[in-house]
């Protein structure tokens, strides 16, 4: 699991950017594969530097984002 307020990108691992910048991450230990065997389907920047691959669809993630943020604006206006 990776905490909402650290994503700083949620991108497709198709373009040759970030294909880079995943090999970079490997190469400096920062890369951590989610992805449990399968194909990676998004890749997940956080804002400490850290790479994340997952297998899950990037919109999937995006929608999981969102529904998070949702639910603690909920409980914050409950306060």
């Amino acid at each position: 699991m990776v905490s909402s307020s650290k994503i700083v990108a949620v991108v497709s691992p198709d373009a040759a950017p970030v294909k880079r910048m995943v090999q970079d991450a490997r190469d400096k230990g920062m890369l951590i594969d989610a992805s449990c065997g399968r194909k990676t389907k998004a890749v997940i920047v956080t804002d400490s530097d850290h790479i994340v691959l997952s297998a899950i669809q990037p919109e999937t993630v995006a929608h999981r984002i969102n529904d998070a943020d949702m639910n603690e604006e909920e409980k914050a206006n409950e306060e």
